[in-house]
């Protein structure tokens, strides 16, 4: 099993203890956000779970605990961007703190295990695409040696986002101009020695030195286990997402950082709703379980492929 943690919310940054207090217990509970009185009971003990990929704006309260990870494999998904307090008013100055932050974590576990993440790119009167190719070219010279993957994506209009996405005048660029913003991305990157690809894109921009990306990445979890694995597909992502299944244990409506551009959050005072239930020790993230709750047992197991290797030839 790979443990995604989380694409609903900044774990690292905002629920770290809660998180480490469950990686102790040996389980988590997650409520099924299609069915709230559905609980799932998720073994996440070292036997089961493969790799714990994790999703963050700012791991650093995470740094003096990262030793309580020692049996399992793990990488981070860093996401690192251009934009001020108008777009994401939750995240700390990227020059001034965010930069060494994520130094200080390619130091500490290697930059194998922490993959850029330049996105969503959005475009409007400010942040134009020459404001992006300088601020990424900064960004990129500053973590070059620190990390070997860069992914980028364009920002997509959900029921959630699409007031304040229409409020900040988004420009769509023409096919061509992408195209040229593309590759002028991707010569920045390979420059720093960094690999680039794009995350569920319908475009394919492989002309342009992008690959179609996985997050959830199979290949990069099997150099790390050093074995294959035998997981598939994530059916339940968009057809353009490459990530293989993974078990997700995020909830909406927590996050912190009041991204602009974000779809797990109905509005900031839903989040303050949701996160006035929080407790560290509590098996499921913001919240309780309650006698309302049917909870049972979710069937997880390794994916691993620990095939005997036999030398048939005479």
């Amino acid at each position: 099993m790979i443990l995604s943690v989380s694409r609903r919310t900044d774990i690292p940054n905002y629920y770290s203890d809660w998180f480490l207090n469950r990686i102790k217990e040996g389980f988590v509970c997650v409520r099924n956000p299609m069915n709230p009185h559905q609980v799932s009971r998720i073994s996440i003990t070292p036997d089961v779970v493969d790799c714990i990929v994790f999703w963050t704006k700012n791991p650093e309260p995470m740094f003096d605990r990262l030793h309580e990870l020692s049996e399992y494999e793990y990488y981070f998904q860093f996401t690192l961007t251009c934009y001020g307090s108008d777009i994401e008013p939750g995240v700390p100055h990227k020059r001034e703190k965010m930069i060494s932050v994520f130094q200080r974590l390619s130091e500490n576990i290697g930059p194998e295990r922490v993959i850029w993440r330049y996105d969503p790119i959005l475009f409007n009167e400010k942040y134009t695409p020459e404001y992006h190719v300088k601020a990424f070219s900064r960004i990129a010279e500053a973590l070059s040696g620190y990390t070997k993957k860069c992914v980028i994506s364009f920002v997509d209009e959900y029921a959630k986002n699409k007031k304040k996405l229409k409020q900040l005048g988004i420009d769509t660029l023409e096919e061509e101009e992408l195209y040229e913003f593309a590759v002028t991305l991707s010569g920045i990157a390979k420059k720093n020695g960094m690999e680039i690809g794009s995350c569920a894109e319908q475009i394919d921009l492989s002309k342009c030195g992008i690959v179609h990306n996985s997050c959830i990445d199979k290949t990069l979890i099997e150099s790390l286990l050093g074995c294959s694995l035998k997981g598939q597909k994530d059916t339940n992502q968009r057809p353009e997402c490459g990530c293989m299944e993974s078990v997700e244990i995020g909830t909406y409506n927590t996050c912190k950082n009041g991204c602009v551009y974000c779809y797990a959050n109905e509005s900031m005072e839903s989040v303050a709703n949701t996160c006035r239930k929080y407790h560290p020790l509590s098996p499921i993230l913001c919240g309780e379980i309650t006698e309302t709750d049917k909870a049972t047992e979710r069937k997880v197991k390794s994916l691993k492929v620990e095939q005997l290797q036999l030398n048939l030839s005479k």
